[in-house]
């Protein structure tokens, strides 16, 4: 069932825990929902998308971690957004149908990545497709061209998209255009949610009209961002700043390391004590060195 309250805020890009022989592990969700809520201040979450590595996992998979996460997060969670994007339009639309059952807070969608749409009006039948299987709880595009390779401008696609999809709701814009971001601020704020999904950029988007934010970092790093976010409401830019560089310090050093879904799931493990286990195949588990690297890291930074 649909949340009453407007998205907004940070939503965890939640990751998919897996016991040490690559199966899925539902028995720590509950203790991850506490986790967010307790110790990061994060109440919005998005279930199998990049950072979850909702594309490596099976249908049936997607759906138990769906319910799980829709279970454990009752009365906890302000949004539980499931990402039904998929290889093939027939499974996004049972994932559609699915989540709306299980009463998810809402549905989030790519652009088809394999046969790629190659204007506006083919990504917006596409997306209508999915959305119809979820009449009752909001849709949101997931805009990500760096994975998907589709580039269409979102300023473009938001243009009369009510009127195709009546449940749209917003964006997740995962890319670092800030120009085609920027006008869809302009013409759009008042109508849609416009959720940033590039962390090391968050204060920027703030400044251009962002209205949240979903990301990986915020599963570890979520209160140093909230205190960004309030910063920013009390227009101190400098304060703001401070703790975005935070974030850029961590994930400036992480990447030379070699950074990515993998090393993540390591870097929740040792922050929050829950564990992540291993990522699927092609991606490889996080190396020792890169543990301890990124471990000393986090706890200068948190110190």
């Amino acid at each position: 069932m649909a949340s009453p309250k407007r998205l907004q805020g940070l939503t965890a890009a939640t990751i998919t825990p897996m016991t040490p022989n690559g199966e899925i592990n539902l028995t720590v969700i509950g203790q991850y929902v506490d986790y967010l809520v307790k110790e990061q201040g994060v109440k919005n979450v998005f279930v199998n998308g990049t950072t979850g590595e909702g594309l490596a996992l099976s249908t049936q998979e997607r759906k138990q971690l769906a319910e799980e996460w829709v279970t454990k997060g009752k009365n906890k969670l302000d949004h539980v957004i499931i990402h039904v994007g998929a290889l093939s339009l027939p499974e996004a639309k049972e994932l559609a149908k699915h989540a709306a059952a299980i009463g998810a807070s809402g549905i989030a969608g790519i652009a088809p990545f394999f046969f790629k749409p190659t204007n506006k009006d083919t990504l917006v039948a596409f997306l209508r497709e999915v959305a119809s299987e979820a009449p009752g709880i909001p849709f949101y595009y997931y805009h990500i061209p760096p994975l998907t390779g589709v580039k269409i401008r979102v300023e473009e696609l938001l243009d009369g998209i009510k009127e195709q999809i009546p449940t749209f709701q917003g964006v997740k814009f995962s890319d670092t255009d800030l120009l085609d971001f920027a006008q869809c601020v302009k013409n759009h704020k008042e109508q849609f949610v416009l959720l940033y999904g590039v962390d090391e950029h968050l204060l920027s988007a703030l400044a251009m009209g962002a209205t949240g934010a979903v990301g990986s970092t915020y599963n570890y790093l979520g209160k140093k961002n909230n205190l960004m976010l309030e910063a920013f409401a009390k227009q101190d830019l400098a304060l703001a700043q401070r703790y975005q560089f935070c974030t850029g310090e961590f994930l400036s050093f992480v990447f030379k390391l070699g950074f990515g879904v993998a090393q993540t799931k390591a870097v929740m493990t040792f922050t929050s004590g829950i564990p992540m286990g291993p990522p699927r195949l092609p991606l490889l588990s996080a190396s020792v060195d890169f543990i301890e690297k990124a471990k000393a890291k986090m706890t200068s930074l948190i110190l």
